[in-house]
């Protein structure tokens, strides 16, 4: 099957040129990986490697899901098409070429379009599409992924990721397209009227909006000093004028600060990794700064180290996320700005700390499958409905939204209230980690960790799926002899506790299975939305953060050996 589509692809009059030699020079397993299925929308677009093929991301198959966007656009009638849709790109391979075909595809279906001017913030772009009452928007970007992937994600009219049953809508409409490589981006000259160059003017409202969220924009800044690193990235404009405007002392990785799609001086774009923290530990040290703050290439996500005893640590997801939580609630209250009905949300395979300071101070946690479009759908419920208050939004993989003018993870709203934080604890003689074993102390002391299994192509999909089916229909008791006293299954709808089972409600469908264990800890296993990585989640509660550590260790051990 693959071979065909192969040889259709190699000999086709419309191929672009530049992928013919690649597609010459490529060994069968290269053949079958490329061609063997179509890509495929996850928990944030579409995601993969770059190159020529049907499996992989390239001028064609992005034509393919941009005539899919058309017609669901189309659909929804003339006013959807002169709304239109704003289209932003990060610093990677082809991300400009692939916006701008974008928006000419767009254009041959009569649909306007919004194009920055250069590279910018995956935030903005959601911020661009409220700005400008368009009907939707697409980001060209690969997130936090290497430098051999890029990516498409799509938004609805609120700003926020496509959801499933609007996705499928499109996705329909991508599956009925026949010939990807029939599709030409050439509109008439009337049609080329129809695409808009954005910039400054976008850029100042953002500005302004992130400037907003201040709690205290008073603090005294003097005694902290900032490291920060775009890795690269989009963040590196926004984060140093929020900073520049707000009176914050920083000093930039400036190695790390070029658009380079190769990435050159760093070994990993990923705040989730710590190769990304190397040359700004480097700096750290040289400066003598309080804390570290590094931006993912579409500055949607935010890691943070902080120095500590006269030591760098760097937190998770999770533990940057308890600070913000800490800092930002006990600050609503003590001004007396937490409105009535407030509520937090994140995600299953987020940690339990986060949701214990929330109960601390009063604020309702509600809990969406991994994906921040999920959060950004509740957000737009309680907007509608004004039952809740939205307060704050983050999950594990370090992301969050602190004000919601934004539908998406904002990194620039973070680096900007962490650095506000780390002010305000300083001034009381504490570090962000103090803040943090305050509230292991106060709440518990929790690890949140999380392991991949990495299985690339066609041999390792179906060997993640054969993990998930196994573990599916397998009756655990007990992980390191722990017992397991519920089980979540999403994708069947599914809950067992106490021998009897239940349906699982409130979830949309998904291949994610959750383990309860007696101990108060938890394990959650789900395949990557965005990379061929298996993934395993754990939040393990221990008597201490040693005990809690051991424990993890354990958890981790047992579960290596589940799936062998």
């Amino acid at each position: 099957m693959y071979k065909d589509v192969y040889e259709k692809w190699l000999h086709h009059p419309n191929l672009d040129p530049s992928y013919k030699e690649v597609l010459e020079n490529m060994d069968e397993k290269e053949k079958s990986d490329a061609f063997y299925t179509t890509i495929e929308f996850g928990t944030a677009g579409m995601r993969g490697l770059l190159g020529p093929g049907t499996n992989r991301i390239n001028i064609h198959t992005i034509r393919k899901a941009n005539v899919g966007f058309a017609e669901y656009i189309v659909a929804h009638g003339k006013e959807a098409m002169e709304r239109g849709v704003a289209i932003g790109y990060d610093n990677r391979h082809m991300s400009y070429e692939f916006a701008m075909d974008s928006a000419k595809v767009l254009a041959t279906f009569n649909i306007r379009s919004y194009v920055f001017e250069s590279l910018r913030p995956t935030p903005e772009l959601s911020f661009a599409v409220r700005h400008f009452n368009c009907f939707g928007g697409i980001m060209v970007t690969a997130s936090h992924n290497p430098k051999e992937y890029n990516g498409y994600k799509l938004y609805d009219e609120k700003g926020c990721q496509l959801v499933p049953a609007l996705a499928q809508q499109v996705i329909d409409r991508v599956n009925a397209v026949e010939d990807e490589l029939a599709i030409t981006a050439n509109p008439s000259a009337d049609q080329e009227k129809l695409i808009t160059v954005i910039g400054k003017d976008v850029d100042e409202e953002y500005y302004e909006n992130v400037l907003s969220i201040q709690l205290n924009p008073n603090v005294n800044k003097d005694n902290v000093k900032i490291i920060f690193t775009p890795e690269h990235g989009t963040a590196n404009i926004p984060v140093k004028e929020v900073y520049t405007r707000a009176g914050y002392h920083f000093v930039a990785v400036e190695e790390q600060c070029t658009p380079d799609p190769d990435f050159s001086n760093t070994p990993t774009p990923n705040p989730e990794e710590k190769g990304a923290y190397d040359l700004a530990l480097e700096y750290a040290k040289r400066e003598d700064a309080d804390i570290i703050l590094v931006c993912d290439p579409d500055a949607d996500r935010m890691g943070v180290g902080v120095k500590h005893e006269g030591e760098w640590h760097l937190l998770t997801g999770n533990q940057s996320g308890a600070v913000l939580i800490e800092y930002i609630f006990s600050q609503l209250i003590d001004k007396d700005r937490m409105p009535n009905n407030p509520v937090m949300f994140n995600t299953v395979v987020t940690g339990d700390l986060g949701e214990k300071i929330a109960d601390k101070y009063g604020v309702a946690t509600e809990k969406t499958l991994t994906g921040f479009k999920f959060i950004g759908e509740k957000v737009a419920k309680y907007e509608k409905t004004n039952e809740k208050q939205y307060v704050f939004g983050y999950e594990e993989s370090y992301g969050s939204l602190i004000k919601p003018f934004v539908r998406d993870k904002d990194a620039p709203q973070a680096c900007l209230m962490l650095a506000e934080a780390a002010c305000y604890y300083k001034e009381k003689g504490k570090t962000l980690v103090d803040v943090l074993y305050d509230l292991y102390a106060e709440l518990g002391y929790y690890e949140e960790s999380q392991t991949s299994l990495k299985l690339a192509g066609q041999e390792g999909a179906a060997r993640i799926q054969e993990i998930l089916a196994t573990l599916r229909t397998s009756d655990v008791e007990a992980i390191n002899g722990v017992k397991v006293t519920r089980f979540e299954d999403y994708k069947e709808c599914r809950i067992v506790e106490d021998g009897k089972e239940s349906e699982l409600t409130g979830f949309t469908k998904s291949d994610v299975l959750k383990y309860y264990l007696e101990d108060g800890s938890w394990i959650a296993i789900r395949p990557s939305g965005t990379e061929p990585k298996c993934k395993f989640y754990y939040c393990v509660k221990g008597t201490s953060l040693e005990d809690a550590h051991s424990k993890t260790l354990a958890y981790q051990k047992a579960m290596d050996e589940m799936i062998k």
